[in-house]
């Protein structure tokens, strides 16, 4: 007997003819279903009016999505700022807190570019508000073009720690990724460790050293070329193990023999 897992999905508030939408890009529904081989399912952003832990007790998984928002600030101690918009505060009530009770009871985790900003942020680390502003780094932010295929062209390698998860994962010390964020860590959580850096020092992947589980981050956007990149496959395929794992031991167990 077997079920197919279901696996949560953040979302954003969008406001669309007047009206605030709960709403998340289609490529990452889209990459858990046909990358992972799970159902998504979207959450709402409503902070504290959720019961996580019922929410949590009926899902296999947490996929964090990337947004064109940025957490707030003040989460992390630093003065708000018009260049550092726009923000989704509705968005980070929800976020932050179901980061920490998802990493407490065990359940697996993929968190991509503001996705990944958040578990740090969550987990007591910091960010850089604006990296391409920083002597010697590279800039990250998405090329300029009406067309998505050009923002999400894979643009630059990263050095994978040996022996780490996502070196497990992709079988190779170097793999090459696409960037589209303005964003990354500064102050590194205490309980995360590093398993990959860009050219210029930029952390691109992290994992919770002390998760029971699957506990990944990534800045780069491996949902969008899920169906044709190597390495976007192995991420979505290796996060799908992981929550089936998670259904296949929800399920009730068989009486024992007498």
């Amino acid at each position: 007997m077997s079920a197919t897992p279901i696996v949560l999905v953040s979302s954003d508030n969008r406001v669309f003819d007047h009206v605030r939408w709960h709403a998340t890009p289609a490529q990452y529904l889209e990459a858990v279903l046909y990358g992972s081989g799970a159902i998504p399912l979207m959450l709402p952003s409503l902070g504290g009016a959720l019961d996580l832990e019922t929410i949590l007790d009926r899902v296999d998984g947490v996929l964090l999505t990337g947004s064109r928002s940025n957490v707030h600030p003040s989460l992390y101690g630093v003065e708000p700022d018009v260049k550092y918009e726009p923000y989704d505060e509705a968005r980070d009530a929800t976020t932050l807190p179901l980061i920490r009770l998802a990493i407490a009871r065990g359940k697996p985790l993929l968190a991509i570019c503001r996705g990944y900003q958040e578990l740090n942020v969550a987990l007591g680390g910091s960010l850089h508000t604006e990296i391409q502003e920083f002597d010697g780094r590279m800039d990250h932010r998405a090329p300029i073009s009406d067309h998505q295929d050009e923002r999400y062209a894979i643009r630059h390698r990263i050095e994978i720690v040996p022996g780490s998860c996502i070196g497990r994962i992709m079988e190779s010390d170097e793999i090459a990724v696409n960037s589209l964020h303005r964003q990354g860590i500064a102050e590194l959580s205490p309980r995360l460790a590093i398993e990959a850096t860009a050219p210029d020092g930029t952390i691109e992947a992290v994992r919770v050293a002390d998760a029971a589980g699957f506990a990944v981050g990534v800045q780069w956007h491996p949902e969008y070329w899920v169906g044709s990149d190597n390495a976007s496959s192995r991420l979505f395929q290796a996060f799908g193990a992981a929550v089936r794992a998670e259904a296949a031991a929800r399920l009730p167990q068989p009486l024992a023999a007498e």
